[in-house]
């Protein structure tokens, strides 16, 4: 039976850890397993490409029958050449959460980027933002380059500058587009205080060369899946266009590939090395919270220590 009782303190869980570890499997079963036991849970994604339709094959999106099975929210929402930011998923991942609790429902946060799933379960406040804002900036990097970018935000904002490499076009952009709607940029790292104060953080952990070889083997499944066909399309709907979508991790290889920067077997290798790149960055921030409890990967008893958890969470819960 449902819990309605808005006054009940359900743990916001959330399951982190580096690509091709496993997460999504792992959400999936133990809201099933939850809801056997007459706890219903329900997934939110807090992956910024998760959230593209169309973009199944290269972000493994949950499958059709996954989602039948479990409740996914921020699934497929936007089209390609809409922009994703963290203010967005923060937004979106939030009222989807407040949602589940107010219906009873136990919320499990299941998402790639670190700093994303930070912003939304720990207190942080994003500076905001203007798509044509940033688009006049982001042309601007492409047509001056970023080093002049870099000049101009040293004159706006010289303590912003001196914190951003004169290379990193990405956050130059970022940080012009604050100055112009704020008249400052001040990067905010959380304090280390949940939102939710019953949060629970699941950290999947598993050796490197099997992170390794589970992202290569990932990779040749995309292809053999049909990634570049899926790129193909999304670029007849507008991928070049999409600021955000087009930086995906395949993706963008796939689209230089078809492109003519460089052969298939190229795109296919910068996407197994990048994703590792990625992985490796994604522990980084990670190592850095010690409210994280980890688990291996590989356990064959991972399924019921993870559910386990969830009700110890449950019966503190109970107990306040």
């Amino acid at each position: 039976m449902v819990r309605n009782d808005k006054d009940v303190n359900l743990p916001v869980m959330c399951f982190l850890g580096p690509t091709a570890s496993g997460k999504s499997g792992l959400a999936v079963r133990v809201c099933l397993r939850l809801a056997r036991d007459g706890h219903p849970a329900e997934i939110i994604n807090t992956d910024s490409m998760v959230v593209y339709r169309g973009m199944d094959i290269g972000t493994a999106t949950p499958t059709v029958s996954e989602q039948r099975a479990v409740k996914h929210h921020l699934v497929s929402i936007l089209d390609v050449t809409e922009p994703s930011s963290i203010v967005l998923i923060q937004t979106l991942a939030r009222a989807a959460t407040e949602d589940c609790l107010s219906r009873g429902v136990i919320p499990v946060l299941v998402g790639g980027s670190a700093l994303y799933t930070k912003a939304i379960i720990d207190e942080m406040t994003v500076p905001p933002t203007d798509p044509k804002v940033r688009a006049k900036w982001q042309e601007r990097l492409n047509t001056e380059g970023p080093e002049a970018l870099h000049e101009e935000l040293a004159r706006r904002d010289p303590k912003a500058a001196t914190s951003i490499l004169p290379r990193n076009g990405r956050r130059i952009v970022r940080a012009l587009e604050v100055v112009e709607l704020t008249g400052s940029f001040t990067a905010t790292i959380p304090d280390g205080t949940f939102h939710w104060p019953n949060t629970v953080q699941i950290g999947l952990e598993l050796p490197r060369e099997d992170m390794d070889r589970r992202i290569a083997d990932r990779v040749d499944q995309m292809w053999q899946e049909g990634l570049v066909d899926e790129v193909r399309a999304l670029a007849d709907d507008g991928l070049r266009d999409g600021l955000t979508a087009s930086r995906a991790l395949g993706y963008r290889q796939v689209l230089e590939f078809l492109d003519g920067e460089y052969d298939e077997d190229e795109a296919r290798r910068r996407t197994v090395s990048g994703t590792r790149r990625f992985a490796r960055k994604q522990l980084m921030w990670y190592r850095r919270d010690d409210r994280i409890e980890w688990f291996n990967a590989l356990d064959s008893d991972l399924d019921d220590k993870v559910v386990a958890r969830v009700l110890t969470a449950l019966s503190a819960d109970k107990e306040d």
